[in-house]
C-alpha cells in the first residue's frame, strides 16, 4: 500500500482508492485543470476560425497546432504550474489563462495576439464547460459501462435462477410463491429503464460573458453572430447549447443527472436489502474465501458485507446526489459562489456509487443458490395455496370460498393432506378439482420462470 493512502482523509482517496482509480484522472484536480485547458485553447481556436475577427487571420499552421496540443492532454508538471501560478494570483481559472499564455509565447505569431485567450469569457464559461466535459466523460467512460456490467450479472443470474422457485414474502409473512429468478429480473428490468434515462440526460453548455448576453463580445465585434459561434464551439464538444443563461449555466441538466443516478442507487439500496434477507433466510450461501475473517470473536461467521458495505456506499452517494440536484440549479440574481465550492463534490458522489456497484458485484459473484433450503420453505407453507383454491371456487360459483378458506388457513399451518382433502370435498368440476390436486406450492409460480427468462 502507498503510504499516502494511510494518511488520505477521505475513504475515496485511502480505503477504497484502488475501487474508483479510473474517476481520479477526471474529477481529480489535475482533471479539472486538464477541462479548463482544453477549453481555453479550443475557444481560442474557435476564434481563430471566425472571418469577422480580423485580427486572427492568417494564423500559420503552428499556431492552432499547439493549441491542439494544449486541448489534447495535460501533463503532471503542466498541472503543478498552473497551481503554482494559482498561488499567486488566487484565482483558479485566470491561472489556467495565464498558464496557456505563457505556452503560446513560443509561437511568435501568437505573441501579439496572446490578449485573445479567454476572450470577453467569464470564468463560469470555461468552468461549466469542464464541469460538463467531466462528468459526461464519467458517465460515457466509466460508470455506464460499470453499470451494464451489473445488469449483465443480475441478468445471468435471472435465466439461471427461472424455474426455482421461491416463497414470497409480503409484509414479513409467507405469501404466494414465486421463482428467485423472477424477482432478480425485477431489479433487471428496474435498472434497464434507469440506465436508459441516465444515458439520455442532456449535457448542456453556455460561453455567453458575464451575464448570458454576449455584452463585451457584441461591443468588441458587433458584425459577428456570437450566439451561433457559442453554439457552434458548445457543441463541437459533444455538449448541447444553452441559449438562455445568467451568468452561470443555470444546472438544471445537473439536477437530471445527479437525480437519475442517485434513482439507480436506491434501486441497488432495494436490491442489497433483498440479497442481505435471502441470505439470512439461507435462500443464498456465501462461498468461503481463505482466509477471510468474518468475525473478530465468532470464528463461524461469513457475513453478507459485500451488500452491507454497498448500501453504505449507495446511501453515502445519494445524499451528496440529491443535495447538488437541489442546490445546484439555485443562484441568487445573475450569480453568487455557492455553487463553487460544491461543484468540487461531484467526483465525491459518482465515486461512492462507483465503490458501491463493485461491491455489489464482488458480492453476486460469492452466492451460491441453496435450492434445498428454498424447497423446504415451500414445502412447510401449503397455506400458500389457499389463494388459488379460493380463486377456482369464485369462478364455479360456490358461495363464501374467501371466508372458507380463510377459516381453515389464516394463521394456522395446514398440511399436503389436509388441504387436499378441503378439495376433494368442493362442489367444482372434477377437471377443476384433478388441477388443484396436482398443485404444490412450488409449481404454483403463475408466469414467473417465462418473465425471469424474457427480460
Amino acid at each position: 500500500m502507498n503510504t499516502h493512502l494511510l494518511n488520505a482523509i477521505s475513504p475515496i482517496d485511502g480505503r477504497y482508492a484502488d475501487k474508483c482509480a479510473e474517476l481520479r484522472p477526471l474529477f481529480s484536480e489535475r482533471g479539472l485543470i486538464r477541462q479548463r485547458v482544453r477549453v481555453e485553447a479550443l475557444w481560442l481556436k474557435a476564434l481563430a476560425a471566425e472571418s469577422g475577427i480580423v485580427e486572427l487571420r492568417g494564423l500559420p499552421a503552428e499556431a492552432l497546432t499547439v493549441l491542439e496540443a494544449l486541448a489534447a492532454g495535460l501533463t503532471e508538471a503542466d498541472a503543478v504550474e498552473v497551481k503554482r501560478i494559482e498561488r499567486e494570483t488566487n484565482h483558479d481559472v485566470k491561472a489556467v489563462e495565464y498558464f496557456v499564455k505563457s505556452r503560446l509565447d513560443a509561437v511568435p505569431a501568437w505573441r501579439s495576439r496572446r490578449e485573445f485567450v479567454h476572450f470577453a469569457c467569464t470564468s463560469e464559461d470555461i468552468n461549466n464547460l469542464s464541469y460538463a466535459l467531466m462528468l459526461k466523460e464519467a458517465r460515457d467512460q466509466v460508470l455506464l459501462p460499470r453499470l451494464d456490467a451489473l445488469i449483465a450479472r443480475l441478468k445471468t443470474l435471472a435465466h439461471a435462477n427461472a424455474d426455482v422457485p421461491m416463497m414470497s414474502r409480503t409484509h414479513g409473512q409467507p405469501a404466494t410463491p414465486t421463482t428467485l429468478g423472477k424477482e432478480i429480473a425485477n431489479f433487471v428490468y428496474r435498472l434497464q429503464r434507469q440506465r436508459l434515462r441516465f444515458s439520455a440526460v442532456t449535457i448542456e453548455g453556455k460561453i455567453n460573458g458575464a451575464v448570458g448576453n454576449f455584452n463585451a463580445h457584441q461591443v468588441a465585434y458587433p458584425q459577428v453572430d456570437w450566439p451561433m459561434l457559442g453554439a457552434r464551439f458548445v457543441e463541437s464538444l459533444g455538449l448541447t447549447w444553452n441559449p438562455y443563461t445568467t451568468q452561470i449555466e443555470p444546472h438544471d441538466w445537473n439536477a437530471e443527472y445527479f437525480d437519475t443516478l442517485a434513482r439507480v442507487n436506491t434501486i441497488l439500496i432495494d436490491l442489497c436489502r433483498d440479497f442481505w434477507g435471502y441470505i439470512s433466510l439461507g435462500y443464498f450461501r456465501q462461498r468461503v474465501v481463505a482466509g477471510e475473517v468474518g468475525s473478530s470473536t465468532m470464528p463461524h461467521k461469513v457475513n453478507p458485507i459485500d451488500f452491507e458495505n454497498g448500501e453504505g456506499n449507495l446511501g453515502l452517494a445519494n445524499a451528496l446526489l440529491r443535495f447538488l440536484a437541489d442546490k445546484l440549479p439555485i443562484s441568487r440574481w445573475q450569480r453568487d459562489l455557492t455553487d463553487s465550492t460544491v461543484l468540487r463534490n461531484v467526483g465525491v458522489a459518482a465515486s461512492h456509487s462507483l465503490i458501491a456497484w463493485r461491491s455489489i458485484e464482488r458480492g453476486l459473484e460469492r452466492v451460491d443458490v441453496d435450492r434445498e433450503r428454498l424447497a423446504a420453505d415451500l414445502d412447510a407453507n401449503w397455506e400458500l395455496l389457499a389463494e388459488p383454491i379460493q380463486t377456482v371456487m369464485r369462478r364455479f360459483g360456490v358461495e363464501n370460498a374467501y371466508e372458507q378458506l380463510k377459516s381453515l388457513t389464516r394463521g394456522q399451518r395446514i398440511d399436503a393432506t389436509a388441504l387436499r382433502s378441503f378439495i376433494a370435498g368442493l362442489a367444482i368440476p372434477d377437471e377443476a378439482k384433478k388441477a388443484l390436486l396436482e398443485l404444490s406450492p412450488a409449481t404454483y409460480t403463475g408466469v414467473a420462470a417465462r418473465l425471469a427468462r424474457e427480460v
